[in-house]
């Protein structure tokens, strides 16, 4: 079993915990996988109303902000999310459907975080997988569930204070759907040196039916209604069951 300052715990060691909290990294790491995500652009946050513009070559240009606007609707369209880099629970992020909301989500993402990341919306469905397992005995996947969010989004409000937001444990895709996608969470999963647990997300574009990694939660929630082992539920494993085999399979 793994441990830190000597105290043992269970989940992904330290390497692929702060790849998988860093949005911006997971992304880098994902694109070397070849896995297909949406376009964005990667921001620092430098002083006053300048920010530094991260190129493909990861060259860092300091840009006023109406400057760093102009090159973002260059490279990606309306709506646009933007994201603190480390955040959870959807914290900070925000959707821009013109350049006023655009702006404004910059400078609030800002406040939680110094790097932000600006992702192409994706019109469809949000689903996500459960994965179980290691590099060592192999991992496992469930089938995708999907969320049902209330709000214009998955926001933070929408995910805890909104009653009519619902999750699904089979989502409404195709079977070869349902496939890839357990195929690209393990694929995902062993990218950043997975270990133990994670809950993997995932954009299905309601056009071409094409499958969006969106990222990669290594230690998701584990309450009796959290989705992680509600979808091992489906899967098979009743919530005690999944908590002998996280043990299991740390101790393999």
């Amino acid at each position: 079993m793994l441990e830190l300052f000597g105290i043992k715990y269970i989940g992904c060691k330290v390497l692929a915990s702060s790849v998988g909290m860093d949005k911006a990294y997971t992304k880098m790491i994902f694109e070397k996988a070849k896995l297909n995500q949406a376009k964005y652009v990667y921001i620092k946050k430098y002083e006053g109303d300048k920010f530094i513009y991260i190129d493909e070559n990861l060259d860092e240009h300091k840009l006023d902000l109406e400057d760093l606007v102009k090159i973002v609707e260059n490279k990606i369209k309306y709506p646009m999310f933007v994201k603190p880099s480390n955040s959870g629970s959807s914290v900070g992020v925000n959707k821009a459907k013109t350049q006023e909301e655009l702006i404004k989500s910059i400078k609030n993402a800002a406040e939680f975080d110094s790097k932000i990341l600006i992702e192409q919306g994706i019109i469809g469905k949000e689903v996500e997988c459960a994965v179980l397992g290691n590099g060592q005995i192999g991992v496992i996947a469930t089938k995708p569930g999907e969320i049902l969010a209330a709000g214009d989004f998955y926001s933070f409000d929408s995910k805890y204070n909104d009653e009519n937001s619902k999750t699904l444990l089979e989502a409404r895709i195709t079977e070869e759907q349902k496939q890839e996608v357990r195929e690209l969470a393990i694929k995902a999963f062993n990218a950043i040196d997975g270990n133990g647990l994670s809950r993997v997300d995932f954009f299905v574009e309601e056009e071409t039916g094409k499958i969006y990694i969106n990222e990669i939660n290594t230690m998701p929630g584990f309450t009796s209604i959290s989705m992680f082992p509600k979808l091992f539920e489906a899967y098979g494993y009743t919530y005690s069951e999944l908590l002998d085999k996280v043990i299991e399979v740390e101790l393999a």
